[in-house]
């Protein structure tokens, strides 16, 4: 006379499997990854910051009603570029750290 299976009860996960951070705020099962769709998303939003940063590092100065002001305030405040662009270099540093950790393969935790 053939057995019949025993349905398996699902495995549950111990706290060893579960990696908590910033005080419990944040949790993640061990081996999971980034989603790709994360992934590219900062991409995304890097390149909109960036673009954002480098369009309007002067400030709004072809707006039809402040335009004007903008471009008073920028001449009597005199408005450094070369400080605008390092920042926008920081910023770029910061995306390549940020995408090259994200598409990293996942680390084995031991």
């Amino acid at each position: 006379m053939a057995q019949t299976p025993v349905a398996k009860e699902p495995e549950k996960a111990t706290e060893t499997d579960i990696h908590q951070y910033a005080d419990g705020w944040i949790s993640e099962r061990k081996g999971t990854g980034v989603p790709t769709f994360l992934k590219f998303a900062y991409i995304v939003i890097i390149a909109g910051v960036l673009g954002y940063f480098f369009i309007y590092m002067n400030g709004e100065v072809n707006h039809s009603d402040r335009g004007f002001l903008v471009r008073q305030f920028n001449a009597v405040t005199q408005s450094s570029p070369a400080l605008m662009y390092a920042v926008i270099a920081m910023v770029a540093v910061y995306a390549v750290i940020v995408v090259v950790f994200a598409f990293k393969a996942a680390r084995k935790d031991e």
